[in-house]
């Protein structure tokens, strides 16, 4: 059969194998040796010996590059690049695979996979057949990478046994012909999605059941969030996912628990109130959680009138754990996701807490106390809500120490969400309330999976040994989730057990198998394949540094709550040490005074101090106990490229953008201003510089700017009329206001997720979002911690230890 996939296990096939398209490395190069031969050192492509080109950091300080770039391409043939999964949903720290754990060792680099497996795709092969293909002996998904060795038989491409390939697989749907398997969408796509037969269901699919829990105590009536809750909820309830047998329910708290009795043909929805917190209980078992369809003009009255029935109220306890339990009890049958609003710390019944930040600590450089959990009482919870296929979002709105560390567990572990609004008040913080309402509108109508569970496997002689992510670990490999939101990301760590040296390919397949809001059940499959390779030269050409970062992130996380917060920051700092000290040793035969880097890692000492700099792992700078908590969870759960606007984020001045190679989109031009080092020195009082910082957008307009920008951009006639709480970029009919507003709106539509973004501009007087601005500004010195040059002499003086 004539097929491109014979070379895939480059074994004694005809055609070319793949080795031999797998441009071997020689021995690391010197320096004069790759300048007097780049691109025509035997075999070594211009691309390779880019990454490997020698980069002295103390002297070269302009190595950000001007544009974003790329994730590293693996070394594959043709065929198999074309076919190979988005790096926007699977990366690898290493696109060479070493073939052994001693190689790996040798590179002193960790090796794991960032994975955002339910993205929102603009694009998905969809298949629908009876018969799903997969391995008789490791039950690997049928895709790009198998090889045919006749039309009857496949080679799986992680275990390599034989297959059959069953009659009705012989049948290409997309050509309507018989007899050519290799070329069905399965086999021609790495990401695919089946439509699952009742095989792969323990119960018929679950409909679309969404409990909202809400916080109506003293503090939370005052901080006004039920006002943009329940007008959201309003303004999105014909827009959340769901099908004909969609349910939803409301439950509000204090010192006691209410439920709402929203049966259809009732005049107005009837509150039921369970005043017994230690032994919570549902009063009734019908009509609390009811049809959407049938119910929806009480489930409105209801949503009209929550805002004002609290208003005088003079509770200020907060019953929190007793509200979740009644949850937990009111879902249990069906599972769904819930959806918890909390002001304040919970001071009443099961899962009380008390405060344990002592603000005199927030800046200390020494250890930082607290950062797990203070009870086990909301991973209990968790656990048993993941069992019944019960997700928890989590949303903080709270001006006071509220013990997220131990509260976030409720989310973690049932694959839940954690958003944080700190000193949130829908008047006195109006940017903190518009990111409030963008985030629900996103939240309340965005993918959602139910009782989801996800499996990686990966070719043999590899091993995952270690998850990041909020989920529970069913069995060693298969991740619960009870519920999969598309902006959630996942990573993990692996190692080499066995020699890959028989294989010139690894690959990496992940499977997600869920619930539709329509009831559908169905499988998502992602397949990557990257190259093995034998050299040390090549492992260190390979490095993704940007996936290594973010998994690095990770595990200093885990380290800080499982050992300390400064044993994670050594831990950080030592990871670049033993890498250049390991390239130093093995890669270049010349020992120049600098520090040396291959180019591939350029980025690593400047994206470590970077994270270092980052709320979650900061010392020496005023953080609040909660604040730094969420930070940890957001690394912990987030998308690569949101962790890496995280801790580096993108810097431009906009104040004098041209089209000069602006890009032509559907008739409007967006500029491309280059991405500006993260230092002070790059600010000038006559710019305006905006700083992306993913889920939040900084504007600096310096005390100096160009009036025509504040006019024709912002709206004033001069900076001095700038207000300090400017939180969008008016709509106006100039050509700077429409240039400024479609570079933000590309910046904001390339993402391969929908944050809600907030503005902020401060002129001279607004202290705090200055100080925030000039916080992200991770090259310069602050008064506990490095600069970027002082970074690498400490770097430098480490390694000569």
């Amino acid at each position: 059969v004539p097929n491109s996939y014979e070379s895939v296990e480059g074994g004694g096939y005809s055609g070319t194998s793949l080795q031999a398209s797998l441009r071997h490395l020689h021995p690391f190069p010197s320096l004069s040796e790759l300048s007097s031969a780049l691109g025509g050192l035997g075999g070594v492509s211009e691309l390779e010996a880019e990454t490997l080109r020698p980069v002295n950091l103390l002297q070269e300080r302009n190595i950000l590059p001007p544009k974003h770039a790329p994730p590293p391409e693996p070394n594959l043939s043709n065929d198999l690049r074309k076919v190979n999964c988005s790096p926007d949903t699977f990366r690898c720290t290493l696109t060479n695979i070493p073939q052994t754990q001693a190689l790996l060792n040798k590179a002193r680099l960790p090796l794991g996979l960032l994975l955002h497996p339910f993205r929102d795709l603009t694009q998905l092969p969809v298949i629908t057949s009876n018969t799903i293909v997969r391995c008789r002996s490791c039950r690997t998904y049928i895709n790009p990478f198998v090889s045919f060795l006749d039309q009857r038989r496949w080679k799986c491409n992680l275990c390599y046994r034989v297959n059959d390939v069953p009659d009705e697989f012989m049948y290409n749907p997309v050509t309507r012909s018989y007899g050519e398997p290799h070329k069905r969408p399965e086999v021609q796509n790495s990401t695919v999605e089946f439509i699952a037969s009742s095989d792969y269901m323990l119960r018929p699919p679950q409909p679309a059941v969404y409990l909202f829990v809400l916080d109506v105590s003293h503090n939370a009536v005052e901080s006004g969030y039920l006002n943009v809750f329940c007008q959201s909820l309003l303004d999105n309830l014909e827009k959340l996912p769901g099908d004909t047998r969609t349910r939803i329910g409301f439950v509000t708290f204090d010192s006691t628990v209410h439920f709402y009795n929203l049966q259809e043909g009732l005049s107005q929805p009837q509150m039921l109130l369970v005043s017994d917190i230690d032994d919570v209980f549902i009063p009734t078992h019908d009509n609390l959680l009811v049809n959407l369809k049938e119910s929806k003009e009480l489930v409105k009255d209801l949503l009209n009138a929550l805002p004002g029935m609290f208003t005088h109220t003079r509770e200020t306890q907060s019953a929190l754990g007793p509200a979740l339990q009644a949850a937990y009890k009111l879902m249990c049958p069906t599972g769904g996701r819930v959806s918890v609003f909390q002001t304040q710390l919970p001071t009443l019944g099961a899962g009380l807490l008390q405060s344990r930040e002592d603000p005199n600590l927030r800046s200390s450089t020494k250890n930082v106390q607290h950062l797990g959990p203070a009870t086990d009482f909301y991973k209990k919870l968790a656990l048993d809500c993941s069992g019944q296929q019960i997700g928890v979002d989590l949303f903080l709105l709270s001006s006071q120490y509220s013990d997220l560390a131990s509260l976030a567990c409720v989310s973690k572990y049932s694959a839940g969400s954690v958003f944080y609004y700190p000193s949130f008040h829908h008047v006195h913080n109006t940017a903190q309330s518009q990111k409030f309402q963008k985030d629900l509108q996103r939240y309340l109508t965005r993918k959602i999976g139910f009782e989801a569970v996800m499996r990686i496997r990966c070719t043999k002689g590899l091993s995952i040994h270690t998850f990041h992510g909020n989920f529970f670990v069913r069995s060693t490999d298969l991740l619960s989730l009870a519920n999969v939101n598309p902006d959630s990301g996942f990573a993990v760590q692996m190692s080499i057990e066995e020699s890959l040296a028989d294989t010139s390919l690894a690959c990496f397949q992940a499977a997600l198998l869920y619930t539709s809001s329509k009831g559908k059940r169905r499988i998502r499959v992602h397949t990557l394949c990257l190259p093995v390779v034998s050299q040390l030269s090549e492992v260190f050409a390979g490095a993704d540094i940007q996936a290594i970062t973010c998994l690095l992130a990770n595990m200093a996380i885990d380290r800080s709550i499982s050992s300390s917060l400064s044993d994670a920051r050594d831990a950080l700092v030592n990871a670049v040490v033993d890498c250049l000290t390991a390239y130093r040793a093995n890669g270049s035969n010349i020992q120049p005074s600098g520090l040396i880097t291959p180019a591939a890692l350029r980025l690593f000492p400047l994206y470590v101090l970077a994270l270092l700099k980052q709320k979650a792992l900061r010392t020496g700078t005023s953080t609040r106990l909660d604040e730094r908590v969420f930070s940890m969870c957001e690394l912990k759960s987030q998308p690569l490229l949101q962790i890496m606007r995280m801790a580096h984020p993108d810097l431009y001045r906009i104040d004098n953008m041209t089209e000069q190679a602006a890009l032509h989109l559907n008739d409007s031009v967006i500029p491309q201003p280059p991405l500006l080092q993260l230092t002070a020195e790059k600010l000038t009082r006559e710019g305006a510089f905006l700083m992306d910082c993913g889920s939040v957008m900084f504007l600096w307009v310096g005390k100096c700017c160009n009036e025509t920008f504040i006019r024709d951009v912002l709206g004033y006639p001069n900076y001095a009329s700038l207000p300090s709480n400017m939180t969008e970029i008016p709509e106006l009919q100039t050509m700077y206001s429409e240039r400024t507003r479609a570079f933000i709106s590309w910046l904001l539509e390339s993402r391969t997720f929908h944050p809600a973004h907030s503005i902020l501009s401060f002129s001279r007087d607004d202290t705090s979002a200055k100080t925030s601005f000039f916080q992200h500004l991770v090259e310069d010195r602050t008064e506990s911690a490095f600069s970027y040059y002082e970074f690498l002499l400490h770097i430098q003086q480490q390694m000569s230890k």
